[in-house]
């Protein structure tokens, strides 16, 4: 068996030079995104070289009651559209059909509508296919496109317990007959204010991430009292979209950066262009 080679000291400074390079290397960055889901962005801000920092504001948790969900669900075969504007309610929703004896098959005759290219990877994980996908991940382009195609028919709509109107209203507005079912909630997890005095303990951070407007609300709602908001001068807000933005702004944030594709690697690429070396 030949000897191991040895790792000189200049070897290993070479490493870590590597480990540290990139665009974004020397800044520090908060992912406010839910424990679970942090690491996709996480994983694309290391790359780029910036120190990341998780401090999740944003917990997702079942709904209180899955009896709307799964009422829709029985009923499935009398709806021609579904929509799905999340990842969490692609996975609320497979998650009931096992449990109400229902099967892949029974939702193959639904014409799908999915927010966004990570909600449509998930659909197709689980074998169904996706009829559309907006070009602009937000609500207003599903409206814009589904308004002269619902009129008449039924469509489901899943989502958290909290969300904007604009999609049953306008498509009811369109003539559609909509049904919005609650598949999940979003809550403030234990001990995310210890974790945001602690992050901020050791100096602000160069940029914080937002990628939902719950993430902004729970944010305001974690920091103030605390001597947070007087620390945030030179700390840059970065905004996934345009809906997430308005939320910054009706709080009378700043949006310092937002990202051109609604997207985590949209909203990485926007942090190198705005803070890269």
């Amino acid at each position: 068996m030949p000897a191991k080679k040895k790792v000189t000291d200049r070897e290993s400074h070479r490493v870590a030079e590597l480990v540290t390079a990139g665009p974004l290397a020397g800044k520090r960055i908060v992912v406010t995104r839910a424990h679970k889901q942090a690491e996709g962005l996480s994983s694309l801000l290391r790359g780029y070289g910036a120190e990341v920092i998780e401090a999740p504001v944003i917990e997702i948790r079942p709904p209180d009651s899955f009896e709307a969900l799964d009422e829709a669900l029985n009923d499935i075969l009398q709806y021609d559209w579904l929509i799905l504007t999340s990842v969490n309610g692609v996975e609320a929703l497979f998650s009931r059909l096992e449990p109400l004896g229902l099967s892949i098959d029974s939702l193959q005759h639904l014409k799908i509508a999915a927010i966004g290219p990570a909600t449509e990877e998930r659909i197709q994980d689980h074998g169904l296919v996706v009829d559309l996908v907006p070009p602009r991940y937000v609500a207003e382009e599903v409206v814009h496109i589904l308004r002269k195609q619902v009129k008449g028919e039924r469509v489901l709509l899943v989502r958290a317990k909290v969300a904007r109107d604009m999609i049953p209203e306008e498509l009811r507005h369109a003539g559609a007959q909509v049904d919005v079912v609650e598949a999940y909630q979003t809550v403030i997890p234990e001990g995310a204010k210890e974790r945001l005095l602690e992050v901020f303990a050791d100096g602000a951070p160069d940029a914080i991430t937002f990628t939902s407007s719950s993430t902004v609300k729970n944010f305001l709602s974690v920091v103030l009292g605390t001597e947070i908001p007087a620390k945030l001068a030179k700390t840059k807000f970065a905004s996934i979209g345009p809906v997430t933005s308005e939320t910054l702004r009706e709080y009378a944030l700043p949006v310092h950066i937002e990202a051109d594709e609604f997207t985590m690697d949209g909203l990485a690429q926007a942090l190198v262009r705005e803070l890269g070396g």
